[in-house]
């Protein structure tokens, strides 16, 4: 509980674990409450940065408000790296397809590539792309540590402000597979912007 006060507490003053960000406070409307059950239990928030990558998170808000990501799972997490779920097209635990999680996206556009100076530290969300910059849909991921290297190559959307044990709790996947969980992934029960409340 002491741990993730100090988190929120920092997220307020407009930091990261990784440093110091320009201060914000925080606003519901831009809050995003991941419910996710498996092996990790529990919500996380997750504040979302229109002001660095406003495509990009209007994108993810459009998705949530669909229930888009209801019941996908966490298809690719490699320890002491990040957990990336995301995938609407593939990543349905119902009919869980492990070969083809991670390579599907949405109906909806891919998004221009919104590079920042923001570091991808512990808890940083960041959207997951092929090998074109601009090719971003609905895949995210979230940092477990720090991953210099993907500093201005990736879009950084947001970062965990609520609930960094659950993701730190997340299913790992085959460290031969790249990371790849071929079997009863943990998964986003469902999604939702924390000022239009938990659906029902």
């Amino acid at each position: 509980m002491i741990r993730r006060s100090f988190l929120k507490a920092l997220a307020v003053a407009g930091f990261t674990l990784a440093g110091a960000v320009q201060a914000q406070e925080i606003d519901n409307n831009n809050v995003l409450v991941l419910e996710i059950a498996g092996e990790a239990n529990g919500n996380v928030e997750i504040l979302l940065r229109p002001d660095v990558a406003p495509l990009h998170v209007a994108q993810i808000k459009t998705l949530t408000r669909e229930g888009a990501y209801n019941g996908i799972a966490f298809h690719r997490v490699i320890e002491g790296f990040m957990a990336q779920t995301g995938d609407v097209q593939y990543g349905g635990v119902e009919d869980y397809q492990g070969r083809m999680a991670g390579r599907g996206g949405s109906d909806l556009p891919d998004i221009k590539a919104e590079f920042s100076d923001l570091h991808f530290g512990p808890g940083v969300v960041g959207m997951a792309r092929s090998s074109s910059p601009d090719s971003a849909n609905s895949q995210f991921f979230i940092m477990f540590d720090d991953a210099s290297s993907l500093n201005g190559q990736y879009t950084v959307v947001g970062r965990v402000i609520e609930g960094m044990d659950v993701v730190n709790a997340i299913k790992r996947g085959s460290r031969s597979a790249n990371g790849a969980v071929a079997s009863e992934p943990d998964y986003i029960v469902r999604a939702y912007i924390k000022a239009d409340g938990a659906p029902e």
